[in-house]
């Protein structure tokens, strides 16, 4: 992940405050870009990832092409995804909450929302899971692994029973790997209601 020890460390972070959001009102965020005493940022010093994510246009033309949409956001994504052990030194920050204190250190160690490899790092596991899953619900991986937009997914059905089946192996293959879906919506109430009345 990084490309040599010692080159660059987190040194902001700053909050964004969502005052209409109902579950996280204040999400952390690093940034990854700002200058080490060396002139190297930590985003810098990461190797460029391949793009993983599929192309907005062919979800959305998938969502066009059945009468049934869905959609629901992964709840807090970066933090439930542990980062390997041999990188965790790559991802030290020092805090103190008042000027007159002493130092402390802190290693991150789940993946960081403002690093340049976040995004890569949060899809590559849903795939993972995705591939670690096929045999107990072929579908619902295919839809895990070309459907979701980094955190988002957004997928359609033929039915209401077709939409029921995949809300529910969906929701319970991401649940294997620790996530949480939440804000789920869809164009039909019936799918909404047997939502609700299951989660």
């Amino acid at each position: 992940m990084a490309q040599g020890p010692g080159l660059a460390k987190l040194r902001q972070t700053m909050g964004v405050v969502r005052e209409e959001s109902i579950s996280t009102k204040l999400r952390v965020v690093f940034n990854g870009s700002a200058k080490s005493s060396n002139s190297v940022s930590l985003n810098e010093a990461l190797y460029t990832s391949p793009k993983l994510q599929p192309e907005v246009f062919k979800i959305f033309l998938n969502l066009r092409t059945f009468a049934i949409a869905i959609s629901v956001d992964t709840e807090k994504m970066y933090p439930q995804i542990r980062i390997h052990s041999e990188v965790e030194d790559f991802l030290i920050i020092t805090w103190r909450s008042d000027p007159n204190q002493s130092l402390s250190t802190y290693r991150l160690l789940t993946v960081i929302f403002g690093t340049s490899c976040g995004c890569y790092l949060a899809i590559r596991t849903l795939h993972q899971l995705a591939a670690d899953e096929i045999s107990t619900s072929s579908e619902a991986c295919k839809i895990i692994r070309e459907h979701f937009y980094v955190d988002d997914l957004l997928t359609a059905a033929n039915s209401v029973f077709h939409a029921k089946v995949l809300v529910s192996e969906v929701n319970r293959v991401v649940q294997k790997g620790g996530f949480t879906l939440k804000k789920w919506a869809s164009n039909v109430l019936d799918v909404l209601d047997s939502i609700s009345s299951r989660m």
